[in-house]
C-alpha cells in the first residue's frame, strides 16, 4: 500500500514534474500575493473596498476585451514565447506595487496586470496542450492541478505571515512575487518548444482553419463551461455568507471547511481523471460533477433547520461533495480542450475560451446570493437547475463540437491530436477509480488550469 502510494504521488513523467514545477512557482508568488491583497490595497495604498472592486472591475472588463487578440498572438509568435512574456511583465509590474499611492495608479496598474495575465492564460493553455503526449495529458494536468494547489496553499501561509507582521513587511510582499514570477519565466524558457513554438526560415504564416470565434458550438461549451464552474461562488462566497447568517454553525468552521477543499484538491485530482479519454467520458465526468453540485445545494439549504453538531456535519458533507464536483468537472474541461479545440489554432481558441467562461460565470456573485439568502429553499433548487441545465447544454454543444472538427479539420491532424484509447476492458469505468490502483491504465486530456 505504501509503495502504491509513492506511485500515486510521483509525477507521470518528468515533463510533468518540470511543469508541476512551474506550477508551484506561480501559485506560490500569485497567493503571496492574493492573501494578503485586499489588506495592501486598503492599509498600503489607501484604497476603500467600493475603490479596490471598481478597480478589479475595470481590470476584468480589460481582459475580457483582449481575450481573442491575446489568443492569436499565441498562435503567431509561439506559446512558451508569449506565456514567458507575460511571466516577465507581470514580474515587472509586481515591483512597482509597493510605489503605487492613488486611485488612478491602482487602476492602470491593474489593467495593464490582468491584460498580461490573459495572454500568459491563453499561452500556458495552448502550450501544455500541444507539449503534452496525448497519452500523458489528463493524469499530467491532473499532477499539475496538485501542484497548483500547493503552491497556493505556501502562498497564502507567506501572505497571511505579512499581515501579522504590519503594513511595512506587507509594503513590500509583491517583491517577493515578483521573485517568483520572475525565476518562473526562465524556468518556463527551460522547458522544451512546443510544436507549435517550432519556427523554420520562413516567415510564420497565418494558422490555417477556421477562426474560433466563428465555431458557435466551442463558445457554447465554454460558455457553459463556465456556468458549470459557478461553483466557485458557492464555495468562496455563498455557502460561507449563508453558514454565517443563516445556521447556527461557529464562523470559525468556515476556514476548516476550506482547508477541506484544498486538501482535496491536493490529493484527489489524479483520482477524478481516471477513465476520462473523450467526449464522451468527459460528458460522463460533467454528470458526476452536476449531481454532486446539485447534492450541495440540498445539503446547505436543510442546515438552515438543523441545530449543533448536526449542522457542522451537514456542512463538512456538502463541501466533500462541492469538492467532487469542481474535481470532476476539472477533469472534464482538460478533455474538452484537447477533444475540441483545433489543433493548429489553439491559441486562438484559449482566447475565444476565456470570453465564453467569462460570460458564463461573471454574473453569478449577485445571483447566486440573491437566490440564496432571499428565495430560501427555493433559491439553492433554483441555482441546482441553473448548473443542470447547464450541463444538459453542455452535452450538446460538446458533441456539435465534435462534428464541427470533424467536418473543418483535415483527418490525419485530427487523428494526431486525439488521445489514444485504452485497451476496451481498461475503460469500463463506472466511476472514480481507486488511488490505490495507480497502475491501471490513465486517460488523456487537458485543462484552470492555469499558470
Amino acid at each position: 500500500m505504501f509503495a502504491a502510494l509513492i506511485r500515486y504521488a510521483s509525477p507521470p513523467s518528468v515533463l510533468a514534474r518540470r511543469l508541476s514545477t512551474q506550477s508551484l512557482l506561480f501559485a506560490s508568488g500569485e497567493g503571496t500575493f492574493l492573501a494578503g491583497s485586499a489588506v495592501f490595497f486598503t492599509m498600503v495604498v489607501g484604497l476603500s473596498l467600493a475603490e479596490v472592486g471598481i478597480g478589479l472591475t475595470i481590470a476584468a472588463v480589460a481582459s475580457f476585451c483582449v481575450a481573442v487578440p491575446a489568443g492569436k498572438l499565441v498562435d503567431h509568435f509561439g506559446p512558451k514565447r508569449m506565456w514567458s512574456l507575460s511571466a516577465i511583465i507581470q514580474g515587472a509590474l509586481f515591483l512597482v506595487w509597493p510605489f503605487i499611492d492613488s486611485f488612478p495608479e491602482y487602476v492602470a496598474l491593474a489593467v495593464v496586470m490582468e491584460v498580461a495575465g490573459t495572454l500568459g492564460g491563453a499561452a500556458h493553455g495552448a502550450y501544455v496542450i500541444d507539449v503534452l503526449p496525448p497519452s500523458e495529458r489528463v493524469e499530467s494536468r491532473a499532477y499539475m492541478y496538485s501542484a497548483l494547489n500547493v503552491g497556493f496553499s505556501l502562498g497564502a501561509f507567506l501572505g497571511a505571515g505579512a499581515i501579522a507582521f504590519g503594513t511595512d513587511v506587507l509594503r513590500w510582499t509583491p517583491v517577493l512575487t515578483a521573485a517568483l514570477y520572475l525565476v518562473n519565466s526562465a524556468a518556463i524558457l527551460r522547458l522544451p518548444d512546443a510544436t507549435h513554438d517550432v519556427r523554420g526560415d520562413e516567415p510564420r504564416a497565418k494558422p490555417e482553419g477556421i477562426p474560433a470565434i466563428r465555431n458557435k458550438s466551442w463558445i457554447a461549451v465554454t460558455f457553459f463551461t463556465g456556468v458549470m464552474w459557478t461553483n466557485q461562488v458557492l464555495l468562496h462566497t455563498v455557502i460561507p455568507v449563508w453558514l454565517v447568517t443563516e445556521t447556527d454553525a461557529p464562523k470559525v468552521l468556515v476556514a476548516v471547511l476550506f482547508a477541506t477543499n484544498t486538501v482535496m484538491c491536493i490529493v484527489l485530482p489524479r483520482v477524478a481523471s481516471r477513465g476520462i479519454r473523450d467526449v464522451s467520458t468527459a460528458l460522463r465526468a460533467v454528470r458526476f460533477s452536476t449531481v454532486f453540485f446539485v447534492l450541495t445545494c440540498l445539503i446547505t439549504l436543510a442546515t438552515h433547520e438543523t441545530v449543533g453538531w448536526v449542522t457542522i456535519v451537514m456542512f463538512f458533507l456538502g463541501h466533500i461533495v462541492l469538492t467532487w464536483a469542481e474535481l470532476f468537472l476539472s477533469a472534464s474541461g482538460w478533455t474538452f480542450e484537447a477533444e475540441l479545440m483545433d489543433p493548429r489554432r489553439r491559441g486562438d481558441y484559449q482566447g475565444v475560451s476565456e470570453l465564453g467562461g467569462t460570460l458564463g460565470r461573471f454574473w453569478a456573485p449577485a445571483v447566486y446570493g440573491f437566490l440564496a439568502m432571499h428565495w430560501g429553499a427555493y433559491g439553492w433548487l433554483t441555482i441546482a437547475a441553473i448548473v443542470t441545465s447547464a450541463a444538459v447544454g453542455l452535452h450538446y454543444a460538446a458533441h456539435a463540437g465534435r462534428r464541427f472538427l470533424e467536418a473543418h479539420v483535415p483527418p490525419d491532424v485530427l487523428a494526431d491530436a486525439r488521445v489514444d484509447r485504452p485497451a476496451p476492458e481498461a475503460s469500463a469505468l463506472a466511476g472514480p477509480a481507486s488511488m490505490l490502483e495507480p497502475e491501471a491504465p490513465l486517460p488523456e486530456s487537458t485543462g484552470d488550469l492555469t499558470r
